[in-house]
């Protein structure tokens, strides 16, 4: 299995236009394809599982709709849109004439909730750099805050960011089922060949829950919204 962490991006092609739901999979057999091209589950491997399906070390608020997604360190507070099988069994992504904007997999866990909880957003759009830009400079122990419909706000720490060939790309790992409550983060990477389909990698950060805070504990500016 090829997996690089942290290593330098090759040259792509400046602003590419991106291809809404790179790869087409039965929405009920053993895959769902993301944006990113790579399957959600595959064949033997349990989907991630539902709100309240295990427990968690950490105390997980009663499930609410993620509104947006924060990452202070690289400056980005995106939006977030509900994305959801179409008739041919791909999923949506976030609107590309968007820059700021990121999407969560609505039908799997909300973040906040245990199991897996999927987050996407384009690395770039056909006018700049997107949301998910700089995914991959993204170091292990930085915050993700999930700002949700009851006014919490799903603070979780990132452990891992891995990059993955798609052509190896380990679905079980990356959405595969978890007693406590975790994110992942996906985007784009690696070379840009226009030939083979776009993008040749994903970049995926791992993170888990670590606090839900209420309204009134968030401190006011901790996360100014930031536009692309």
């Amino acid at each position: 299995m090829s997996a690089r962490t942290r290593r330098e991006r090759p040259p792509r092609r400046p602003f590419p236009r991106l291809i809404a739901a790179a790869g087409l999979v039965p929405a009920a057999a053993a895959a769902l394809v993301l944006l990113l091209g790579s399957p959600l589950t595959e064949p033997g491997v349990p989907a991630a599982p539902r709100s309240g399906a295990a427990s968690t070390r950490t105390a997980s608020p009663p499930p609410a709709r993620p509104l947006r997604v924060d990452i202070p360190a690289l400056h980005v507070s995106a939006p977030l849109v509900d994305l959801t099988l179409d008739d041919r069994g791909r999923l949506g992504v976030p609107d590309p004439a968007e820059r700021n904007l990121a999407g969560w997999y609505r039908d799997g866990v909300p973040p906040g909730s245990p199991g897996t909880a999927i987050v996407v957003a384009h690395v770039d759009t056909p006018t700049g750099p997107a949301a998910f830009a700089g995914l991959d400079t993204l170091r292990p122990g930085a915050t993700v805050d999930v700002r949700r419909a009851d006014g919490t706000v799903a603070s979780f720490r990132v452990y891992a960011i891995e990059e993955f060939e798609k052509s190896d790309f380990p679905s079980a790992r990356v959405y595969g089922p978890a007693k406590d409550a975790q994110l992942r983060l996906l985007t784009c990477g690696g070379a840009y060949d226009p030939t083979a389909g776009g993008y040749q990698s994903n970049v995926v950060a791992f993170a888990r829950l670590m606090a839900v805070h209420p309204p009134e504990s968030t401190p006011p500016g901790k996360n100014v919204p930031h536009d692309s």
